[in-house]
């Protein structure tokens, strides 16, 4: 009868036999749920950390979780030493270990140095099958049980359905491949947060309940694991609830049999000491039993949070001087009482200007010191901010006229999005941050002529000038700013930024050309201090010879790589193009041939195509969704975000802030040399426009293409091609301004933010619907979400102004074929910007074999030829084409137009 129970060890044996009602395994001797414990292991500290280890065994862990899964930590080094001090002591030694780690060396290594028989935690599919059986083989190897995650090639599984097709899955390649014991076996199916307000997590517990009671009976032998404190993650700060949520989750998991799991004792309330309305409310979410239980249980847990003792301490902010209490509003971001505080303080100091420049300037640099130490978010950042406005736009009747009282002593800064851009989002974000450590913001908007940018920052004055922008063309006319600034004798300093901007063009192509200050700026948090830096009268000096000694040598070694660099002819480059066997393809022919316009997509369809990684790393928040929410640095501040986002969304839905249109074209195409000349449907005769695109020149290993987009057309058979342009921005201008009108930068680019998002959201959906219906190459695709950002369909949708193709001008061709204005309200701007901001346009390519890829530098002799089949200047093709080239032309671009 032993053979059919699992068996673990330590110095004694733990079996599981059926009295053991559930296995508790100690969770503070890991890295990343335990800040005491990451500490002391990070110090050397490990005879300290070997007392948390004994603390859990005596507050009765059965099993000891040991994770050493730190990025300043040598973690295979770290495991070893710590599992052999274990080793050294008999009453922490006598229970089974838990090796825990993402990282294959650390659990090998772990494997080798512990007693007994442990648990590997863990492994699963998202690799493949290949890389799953060896890791497998290794662990039975070893004579270890195993955790088995709910994880695939598509990702995490989030649904019952998905659960039990990945156990299954897994458990027959263990059993029936790799002969691992089935007793061995513990499945980790998910537990994932509820009550968090989105519709997609209503049966979260439900799920793995259900998938808990389906693995115990399908899957013999099996055990089940999960870290039980993930179920109550958006009611963090409340203990009395998650407490209450813990206990009623194990009570309910352990019923569909769920066998062991991580829990924190002291965070475990006994389930039938749990308040009857409060466990009635807990168990509504788990089970998904009322369409309001989420907004029940929120109402609860608000009674609670805010009763008793708690409450006192939340509020005792309120008795502190009045200087402190606008400190504590600006850190904190609440706006309930600032004017009512602001009023105190110009009461107090007789002067609204001295309000400005003492407490709320002094709360605003306790958030710039606190931002610039990591100890806050740039979304909090952007709410303080807006405490901030709102208290200044208090202040401003009570301000002296010009010329009257004491003359500010901020230093002010000077934004601008420059001419041809209509990008700002980076642009705002770095306004907030300067805002936030004493500058004083003049921000011009977008699309500015180097005109008036040069113009304003002398009318006020200005310590320094910053420059941003999103598309190529925006890095030459940031140049034209710099070299007017030159002719006009200015020294202000100029800072650089935005999506397209680098350290290296700033170095070759605009420092030249200003003597003044230059210098690129990589992100919000930089600006400040390299702003303070370049004005300060102790370092601005030196800042300035030690910043122009950096860019000049960056130019010489740029000089030196350009001129070492490997580039093969135009004619050798189209020699080598990616080799098709065409005789064994087809054009597929598009059902909807011509233009398709759809008036209006709706967006609670395209929320679900959203990709939020770039939604947050415009927060400047790093991590890939959904284990962001989960990162112990900025997992609690992602989280914070993603939920106004959703709140967000779900009004500007069902209100309508914004509408969200699409045009596409299916055509003919001949491809001639490296470009497409696409035709009337069903009419080759009328040729409608011609795409001209390029080709890689670098020189390529064997076997390695020069590729071309055009060597994903048919060379000698019509083909078929794509072009598209969908906007999510319409209409958007007037919720901006109410945002604006209020000075609430956070919702002003919490909107903007989403509204980039639905339009990649929306070029998404509208390409699936091209590949399944209007197209109809891919009929029979079925994707998930993560599938699509993975970009696993067959075809691709390059867009110009990327890296396949980055000549933005192509997109006068598209606007043509689309008639982009007049079907979904697009205009181009003078330097190829869709306004819009919030929207997006590219091409089809269905051959099975497309994909993207980046064209690199190109020589001067692919670039005469471009200039030839455009029927341009040689000049103007040097200009488009300047972040490309490999090579310095013989003419001054700077000040030429487009």
């Amino acid at each position: 009868m032993s053979k059919q129970y699992m068996k673990l060890s330590g110095l004694e044996p733990l079996i599981f036999t059926p009295n053991i009602n559930f296995v508790n395994i100690g969770e503070r001797t890991n890295v990343t749920g335990s800040k005491k414990f990451a500490r002391l292991i990070l110090n050397g500290q490990y005879d300290e950390a070997l007392d948390i280890a004994l603390d859990q065994v005596r507050g009765g862990a059965q099993v000891l979780d040991v994770c050493m899964d730190e990025g300043m930590l040598d973690g295979e080094f770290a495991m070893v030493k710590f599992l052999n001090l274990i080793a050294s002591e008999p009453e922490i030694s006598r229970i089974p270990i838990m090796i825990d780690s993402s990282k294959w060396s650390i659990i090998l290594a772990g494997l080798k140095c512990v007693q007994g028989k442990g648990i590997v935690n863990s492994i699963s599919l998202k690799n493949g099958e290949e890389e799953f059986i060896q890791q497998a083989k290794t662990i039975k190897k070893f004579g270890a049980a195993v955790v088995v995650m709910a994880f695939d090639e598509q990702g995490q599984a989030d649904t019952y359905a998905r659960r039990i097709e990945i156990c299954e899955r897994s458990y027959r390649i263990l059993v029936d491949r790799v002969k691992f014991n089935p007793q061995d076996i513990i499945f980790d199916p998910n537990i994932f947060p509820v009550a968090t307000g989105m519709e997609e997590h209503r049966k979260n517990a439900l799920d793995f309940f259900l998938a808990t009671k389906w693995i115990k009976e399908n899957l013999p032998g099996a055990k089940v694991s999960g870290g039980v404190s993930n179920v109550s993650f958006s009611f963090r700060g409340n203990d009395r609830v998650r407490e209450a949520m813990h206990a009623a989750f194990l009570y309910h998991a352990i019923k569909h049999g769920m066998d062991m799991g991580i829990v924190n004792p002291s965070m475990l309330e006994v389930y039938d000491d749990i308040p009857k309305e409060l466990l009635e409310r807990v168990e509504d979410v788990f089970f998904d039993r009322r369409d309001d239980a989420t907004e029940r249980l929120l109402e609860f847990a608000d009674t609670v949070k805010s009763s008793g003792k708690k409450e006192a301490v939340n509020e005792a902010w309120r008795s502190d001087p009045v200087s402190k209490r606008i400190e504590h509003a600006l850190v904190k971001g609440i706006l309930d009482y600032i004017i009512e505080d602001t009023e105190a303080a110009r009461q107090e100091l007789n002067d609204p200007l001295k309000v400005i420049e003492g407490p709320l300037m002094d709360g605003m640099n306790v958030v710039g010191d606190l931002f610039g130490e990591g100890k806050m978010f740039l979304p909090q950042v952007v709410k303080s901010a807006r405490v901030m406005k709102k208290a200044v736009a208090y202040l401003e009747p009570f301000m002296p006229l010009p010329g009257e009282g004491e003359a500010s002593t901020l230093k002010k800064i000077l934004l601008a999005t420059v001419k041809g851009d209509v990008h700002d989002i980076g642009k705002n974000i770095v306004g907030v941050v300067l805002a936030c450590n004493s500058y004083q913001i003049i921000d011009l908007g977008v699309m500015v002529d180097s005109k008036i940018i040069i113009d304003e920052a002398i009318k006020h004055k200005v310590d320094i000038i910053g420059l941003s922008g999103l598309i190529t063309p925006s890095l030459d006319e940031m140049v034209t700013v710099a070299s007017e600034m030159e002719r006009q004798g200015l020294k202000i300093p100029l800072l650089i930024g935005g999506a397209t901007t680098s350290r290296i063009h700033t170095a070759v192509k605009i420092d030249p050309v200003y003597s003044g200050t230059v210098v690129h700026v990589t992100d919000a948090s930089k600006s400040v201090p390299i702003a303070g830096e370049a004005i300060s009268e102790e370092t601005k000096e030196s800042f300035h010879r030690q910043i122009k000694e950096t860019y000049r040598q960056l130019r010489e070694e740029h000089e030196a790589k350009q001129s070492a660099k490997q580039l093969v002819t135009y004619e050798e480059a189209k020699a080598n193009p990616v080799a098709i066997d065409w005789s064994k393809y087809e054009p597929v022919v598009p059902k909807s041939l011509g233009r398709t316009v759809i008036e209006e997509l709706d967006l609670s369809v395209l929320r679900n195509y959203i990709d939020w990684t770039p939604f947050f790393s415009t927060w400047m928040l790093a991590g890939k969704f959904p284990k962001i929410l989960e990162d112990t640095v900025v997992g609690e501040e992602a989280k914070r975000l993603f939920a106004d986002a959703q709140v967000m969304l779900d009004q500007l839905i069902a209100e309508k802030w914004l509408t969200a249109k699409a045009v596409f074209s299916l055509l003919p195409v001949q491809r001639k040399g490296d470009d497409a000349v696409v035709f009337e449907p069903n009419n080759e005769n009328v040729t409608l426009g011609q795409f001209h695109f390029l080709r890689q020149q670098g020189k390529k290993g064997k076997g390695v293409p020069n590729r071309s987009l055009a060597d994903y057309l048919h060379p000698e058979k019509t083909d078929y091609i794509g072009c598209f342009a969908v906007t999510a921005g319409l209409g958007m201008e007037t919720k901006l301004a109410e945002f604006q009108a209020a000075g609430d930068d956070y919702n002003d680019i919490l909107f903007k933010a989403l509204a980039d998002r639905l339009a990649e959201a929306a070029a998404e959906y509208v390409h699936e619907l091209v590949r399944k219906e209007y197209w109809g190459y891919a009929v029979e695709e079925k994707m998930d979400n993560e599938s699509l950002i993975r970009e696993e369909y067959l075809g691709i949708r390059p867009a110009p102004g990327y890296p396949a193709c980055p000549e933005h001008s192509e997109k006068e061709t598209i606007a043509k074929l689309l008639d982009l204005e007049q079907t979904v309200g697009i205009t181009l701007t003078s330097s190829y910007a869709m306004y819009p901001t919030s929207s997006v346009s590219g091409f089809y390519f269905g051959h099975p074999e497309s994909k993207y890829f980046g064209l690199g530098k190109i020589a001067e002799d692919q670039v005469a030829s471009y200039a030839m089949r455009k029927g341009i200047s040689m000049e103007l093709a040097e200009r488009l084409l300047s972040p490309n080239l490999a090579y310095t032309p013989s003419k001054t671009l700077a000040n030429q137009t487009l």
